[in-house]
C-alpha cells in the first residue's frame, strides 16, 4: 500500500455539522468492523489535488463481496440502506444526506478488486484513518465520464498536473489497455491545456506507444460488426445510435 499523507476536513461553506457526524460515524463503524474500503469521489480529488468543491455525498468504494456486509452492519446501527443497482451501487441514508457504496462503475468496466486495495493510499478523514482509492484507478474511472451533464476530463487533467510524477503509467496503461483511445485523447487534451507542463509530466514512451497504436488501426480491415461504443462514456447522448440507427453496444450470442 502506498502512503501519501494528507488530512481532509469536511467543513466548507454550506455544509452542516450533522453531515460531518454522519460521514464520520459510518467510517468509524466500518473501521471497527475491519471492513476493507476506500474513499473516492470529490474527497479523493481534494486529497490528490487540493481542489475544494461542494460535495453532495461521500463515495465509499469496496469489493462487491463486501457491500452486503456493509449494508447489514449499518442497518443494524439504525441507518436506512438501499441496494440501488445490483450491478454497481448501494446507498446509506441519514435524513436527506447519503453515502454511495460503490463496487463497480455504471458501465461495468472499473470493477473494484483486490488490486485497488493493494495500491490504496492512506490518509485521514476528520481525523479518522482511511484509505483513498489509488490515483490510477481514480483516473481510470474518470476518463469514462463524458456525459453532456458531467464531463470529468478537467478532473483528470488536474490529477495529472498535480500528481504526474506519482502516476504508475504501466498500471494505467494496463487498466486502459482495451480502451487505450481514451487515454490518448486525454493526453492530447493535457498537451493542449498545459503546453508548458506536458513534457515533464507525460512520458514520451506513453505518447509514442499510443500514437503508434492509432496509426496501426489503418493497417487492418475495418470492424465487421456495426458497433457504437458511445454508451460506454455517455449513457444518454448515443441512445439514438442504438435505438434508431441499428448500432450495437453489446451482443449476446448463443450456440
Amino acid at each position: 500500500m502506498r502512503v501519501l499523507k494528507k488530512h481532509l476536513n469536511l467543513h466548507s461553506k454550506g455544509q452542516k455539522q450533522d453531515v460531518t457526524q454522519f460521514y464520520s460515524s459510518v467510517l468509524e463503524i466500518l473501521n471497527q468492523q475491519a471492513i476493507k474500503f476506500m474513499i473516492g469521489g470529490g474527497f479523493a480529488m481534494q486529497h490528490y489535488t487540493g481542489i475544494l468543491r461542494d460535495k453532495k455525498d461521500l463515495d465509499i468504494f469496496c469489493k462487491a463481496s463486501q457491500y452486503p456486509k456493509i449494508l447489514k452492519i449499518l442497518a443494524e446501527k439504525g441507518y436506512k440502506t438501499e441496494l440501488t443497482d445490483v450491478r454497481w451501487l448501494a446507498k446509506v441514508f441519514y435524513n436527506k444526506d447519503y453515502i454511495d457504496i460503490i463496487f463497480d462503475t455504471v458501465n461495468n468496466i472499473c470493477t473494484v478488486d483486490d488490486t485497488w486495495l493493494e495500491h490504496a493510499v492512506s490518509g485521514t478523514f476528520q481525523g479518522i484513518p482511511i484509505n483513498f482509492i489509488p490515483l490510477e484507478e481514480l483516473i481510470w474511472c474518470k476518463v469514462y465520464v463524458q456525459n453532456r451533464e458531467r464531463y470529468d476530463g478537467a478532473d483528470v487533467n488536474h490529477l495529472l498536473l498535480k500528481q504526474g510524477p506519482q502516476v504508475d503509467w504501466n498500471r494505467l496503461m494496463a487498466l486502459l489497455d482495451k480502451d487505450w483511445h481514451l487515454l490518448l485523447i486525454q493526453i492530447l487534451l493535457f498537451q493542449f491545456v498545459y503546453p508548458a507542463e506536458y513534457h515533464h509530466i507525460i512520458p514520451r514512451w506513453i505518447f509514442d506507444t499510443l500514437i503508434e497504436r492509432a496509426k496501426e488501426q489503418y493497417d487492418i480491415p475495418a470492424a465487421v460488426e456495426k458497433v457504437c461504443r458511445g454508451p460506454i462514456i455517455d449513457q444518454t447522448q448515443y441512445e439514438i445510435d442504438i435505438k434508431e440507427w441499428n448500432y450495437k453496444v453489446s451482443t449476446i450470442k448463443t450456440t
